[in-house]
């Protein structure tokens, strides 16, 4: 003989917990970016010291010498800058978030050689 499962306001008790799911997470906030103007992200001093941070930390996980697999290849063509400051900032899966290690300064810095013409990782 069949029954009837009747499930008043979708709430099923006596399942096994493996069919309990936990609500998903909240999306974590993200910092927003700040003002990126044009002048500054083309400033040399600002792209060199950009690149020194670049060579300081960054190259390890995106660099021409980070095995393989490590972190993705980057493509700065495709990026516009708020994506590099947000990543850079907030991080993105694996990445950490740099914001506890750089000052804003820095980061701009880093998207700025991240978008230049002497970006080589």
């Amino acid at each position: 003989m069949l029954g009837i499962l009747v499930v008043p306001s979708l709430v099923v008790t006596g399942l096994p917990t493996a069919w309990a799911q936990p609500a998903p997470a909240a999306p974590e906030a993200r910092d927003p970016p700040p003002p990126l103007p044009a002048d500054i992200l083309k400033d040399a001093k600002v792209i060199a010291h950009g690149e020194t941070l670049w060579k300081e930390q960054c190259t390890h996980c995106h660099g021409a010498k980070a095995y393989p697999g490590k972190a993705p290849k980057l493509e700065p063509r495709r990026y516009k800058p708020d994506f590099v400051w947000d990543r850079v900032h907030n991080g993105f899966r694996n990445m950490p978030p740099w914001k506890e290690v750089y000052t804003p300064e820095q980061e701009i810095a880093i998207v700025a050689y991240v978008l230049s013409d002497e970006f080589w990782p």
